[in-house]
């Protein structure tokens, strides 16, 4: 199947568009933080208006940019927060990395998460968060809709916002995350070609094989005969023949055949374009891990920016 045929199918099995126009921003707050400015925006998304927090380097500017989207771990309560280093895991803090690093981050938050649980806004867990984010995808399924329609159509609004930004290269917009935002990054990577690069961890993993081996399948990856258009080694191989990251891990079982992945896709992209970095351990990331991932994405976007 010619991939162009095949994105047209999967975007119209998941109701993908890019959007016509670039969305709507509020600027709610800026602070300085070193070597960078955080600011805490809304923007339109597919559903209604997206928080998010967006990262600018100090500087005159223009600057390459990547999209950011934060992990699962069942923890509801924090989504953009944790991309951008104000809770959680700090080895989930890219916003910062590669905001000092000369790269403008937006992170939002992902329906269900953070401030667009049903409970309302705030970092702290909350009982329900679980139940919640389930219907966030059973009440769009008996409406006849997709969870993965919002959270990508989310997703291609803050790659429009992006490169709307007069502080930004338009055509020097990636996206990048792990787990949950490996899932989301391999997606709209595959359907949204503006992506000039994408970075995802923790996600490299067939939905044949998770289906063999009994792993779980996130709410937003449930997509009603995926199966009869593509698997996500045909998802990854329409991100050719822009850069491509994969992250994995032996022990983790939502990137359990990142390697054969890797291996059937890698004769659609250019040399060096692929890169497949295989560590031992678990689906957590490590300092190691997380460094690569910052590397990588700094050189793809320097790259993409140009001279």
């Amino acid at each position: 199947m010619a991939s162009p045929d095949l994105r047209a199918r999967l975007a119209a099995l998941v109701r993908f568009a890019v959007p016509d126009e670039a969305p709507a921003v509020e600027v709610l707050e800026r602070r300085p933080c070193h070597g960078y400015a955080e600011e805490r925006i809304a923007f339109s998304g597919s559903e209604g208006d997206v928080p998010a927090f967006r990262l600018v380097p100090v500087g005159d500017g223009p600057f390459p940019g990547v999209a950011a989207f934060h992990q699962h771990a069942s923890e509801w309560h924090w989504g953009k927060s944790e991309v951008v280093g104000r809770a959680g895991n700090p080895l989930q803090a890219f916003g910062p990395a590669l905001a000092r690093r000369g790269v403008v981050v937006l992170a939002p938050d992902a329906a269900g998460f953070e401030e667009r649980r049903a409970s309302g806004p705030g970092v702290e867990p909350r009982d329900g968060d679980g139940p919640q984010h389930h219907n966030e995808m059973a009440y769009r399924l008996v409406a006849g809709r997709l969870l993965a329609t919002t959270v990508l159509g989310d997703a291609a609004a803050a790659v429009s916002v992006l490169g709307a930004d007069p502080r930004v290269i338009g055509s020097a917009v990636g996206a990048l995350g792990h787990s949950y935002g490996g899932n989301t990054t391999l997606f709209l990577g595959a359907l949204d070609e503006r992506v000039a690069f994408a970075g995802a961890s923790g996600a490299a993993c067939t939905y044949r094989r998770r289906m063999a081996d009994r792993t779980g399948i996130e709410l937003a990856s449930i997509v009603p005969g995926i199966l009869e258009v593509a698997d996500i080694d045909d998802v990854a191989g329409l991100i050719a023949p822009r850069p491509l990251l994969l992250v994995s891990a032996p022990d983790d079982p939502y990137s359990a055949d990142a390697d054969a992945i890797a291996a059937a896709i890698r004769p659609r992209f250019p040399r060096a374009t692929l890169r497949h970095a295989r560590f031992e351990g678990g689906h957590a990331l490590t300092r190691e891990r997380f460094e690569l991932i910052v590397d990588w994405v700094v050189e793809r976007a320097a790259a993409a920016a140009g001279p």
